[in-house]
């Protein structure tokens, strides 16, 4: 039977908690601890910080009862290894694999070196560890990849700042194996890499600025699963109100009627119910391009066909569980706690809030002065015709082939055509947008007749403008597959190249409603920009 938990969890957490700086080291605080299925837990990480060691935790009564092990348990029961009984570890703790930032407490990296169950042993009927470990002698059957067998904990001495000293060894029994030394068994359980592997391309890493609940943040796009059937069919039982589970939480959605966009010509007009359905369907294609971005969002609480307005601030009224990034730049009065979509369910969040638009930093929240696209806005003016922005585009298509840059362009959705370019963090924005600057100034030469570089609109003639000024911190592009405030509820859609010279192709030719099938049909145009070691090349 798992371990009851005890309300007194949190304060066993105390020693942990004062040795951490949770605003600047979002380690799990130990909130609210997961009740484990089945038997107790155990993990042994394998953690190098100032030195390596190994943490051995057990789950005891709501915690990861913890000891630090210099050289390693090991399955040889003539070797003897000293222990040292440190804090407690909350139970989220468990599976921790990444970096603990330099200069904070276990700065490091870490493996989940095995990790199983285990069973307590000579204590008490019924048994009771934490009495046991009390006591200074904790007997232990293990069930692990690496470690199985009989061990036992022995205090041996309590110094004067009432650090424990323990010996951890392992029983004769059918699980022995002498000569076993930890060191010739290095990866991990959970991913099979070692800690040179982590260190050097770590998967995840802990939020400096959030709670333990919502601190683990992916360092790479992961694969989401699909809304479900199910999950969709929920959504419409709901009268016009409700709490919805969708990804895992639960959102309350309300006014679900409501119209939030006019109809196109013989079609219906799209209800809020229609926009979180589609939040819902596209977030997981969309999140690899809004994971670990700042989210700035364009609102139309009362339909597309009111006036909207940015809301960037995360307001105080949202979920706890919503990912987010306090600006450490922001200056007094400006946005300091942004939305950032880590997870496909603060998308449908979003929607339900009334975000028409979903417009992602170019940079991410780590390292917010070094974008990862270059933008291109091929922006119309009043007299610029489709047919002369498809000029512009080609133009930019021939470029690109010539300097052998990817790139994919997509329509805007309203009038417009943008074209991303995907690059390895390490120029600024100031480079890359001199860098952009150039390029567009050097294809508008070729068609001066369609090209204004005045700044305000009212001077540029009705001239289409190639702006690479948004190639800025904090100023966006439309995300992609991101709706547009509009009768039918156009969407920003990847293009392939060669649709420039599709006849068919207009700017706000997909919405809601269509580009799903063509999704299935072409796949994301976009994929092959997610991870593009690109450097931008010298212009001459």
């Amino acid at each position: 039977m798992p371990p009851r938990r005890r309300s007194g969890s949190a304060g066993k957490l105390a020693t942990y908690r004062a040795k951490r700086d949770f605003s600047r080291t979002a380690e799990p605080a130990g909130g609210t601890p997961p009740t484990a299925d089945g038997a107790r837990r155990f993990v042994v990480q394998r953690h190098r910080a100032r030195r390596l060691h190994y943490d051995l935790r057990f789950e005891i009564d709501g915690v990861l009862a913890s000891w630090a092990v210099p050289k390693g348990p090991t399955l040889d029961p003539n070797v003897r290894r000293a222990a040292f009984h440190v804090e407690d570890h909350p139970l989220e703790y468990f599976d921790f694999e990444g970096v603990i930032p330099a200069g904070e407490y276990g700065g490091g990296d870490v493996i989940v070196w095995d990790a199983g169950t285990w069973e307590p042993h000579k204590a008490g009927d019924p048994p009771d560890p934490a009495r046991s470990v009390a006591n200074g002698e904790l007997h232990v059957e293990m069930h692990g990849e690496k470690l199985r067998g009989r061990f036992v904990l022995v205090r041996t001495r309590t110094d004067g700042s009432g650090k424990e000293e323990w010996l951890l060894l392992h029983k004769h029994d059918d699980f022995a194996v002498d000569g076993w030394d930890a060191e010739d068994h290095p990866q991990s359980v959970l991913s099979g890499r070692t800690n040179d592997d982590v260190k050097a391309d770590p998967d995840r890493m802990w939020r400096s600025d959030v709670p333990a609940a919502r601190a683990s943040l992916s360092l790479k796009p992961a694969s989401v699963g699909a809304a479900s059937a199910d999950e969709l069919a929920a959504l419409d039982r709901l009268d016009r109100a409700g709490d919805w589970a969708i990804f895992g939480r639960e959102l309350r959605v309300t006014n679900l009627d409501k119209v939030l966009f006019d109809a196109r010509k013989g079609e219906q007009p799209v209800t809020k119910r229609d926009l979180l359905r589609y939040a819902a369907r596209i977030a997981p294609i969309l999140a690899p391009y809004l994971t670990r971005r700042a989210l700035n969002m364009h609102r139309y609480p009362n339909g597309a066909g009111t006036k909207g307005f940015w809301h960037k601030e995360l307001p105080d009224h949202a979920p706890e569980w919503l990912p987010r990034w306090d600006n450490p730049e922001a200056d007094p009065g400006e946005t300091r706690t942004y939305l950032v979509v880590d997870e496909p369910a603060a998308l449908v969040w979003a929607a339900n809030f009334g975000a028409l638009e979903w417009h992602a930093w170019t940079s991410m929240v780590d390292k917010p002065h070094q974008p990862t696209y270059a933008l291109i806005d091929l922006d119309p003016g009043n007299t610029t015709s489709w047919d002369d922005l498809l000029v512009l585009a080609r133009l930019h298509r021939t470029a690109f082939e010539h300097l052998d840059v990817l790139a994919r362009p997509k329509i805007t959705g309203r009038r417009g055509i943008q074209i991303w370019v995907p690059i390895v963090r390490g120029p600024d924005f100031d480079e890359t947008r001199a860098w952009v600057e150039q390029l567009s100034k050097t294809v508008g030469a070729v068609v001066p007749e369609l090209v204004s570089w005045k700044w305000q609109v009212r001077d540029r003639g009705g001239l289409a403008r190639l702006d690479y000024t948004q190639n800025a911190i904090n100023k966006t592009l439309v995300a992609p597959y991101s709706p547009r405030p509009a009768p039918g509820a156009p969407v920003s859609v990847p293009i392939g190249w060669d649709e420039l010279d599709d006849p068919t192709l207009r700017p706000d030719k997909f919405t809601i409603r269509t580009v799903l099938p063509r999704l299935e049909e072409k796949g994301d145009l976009f994929a092959a920009l997610l991870g593009a070691d690109q450097r931008l090349p010298h212009l001459t």
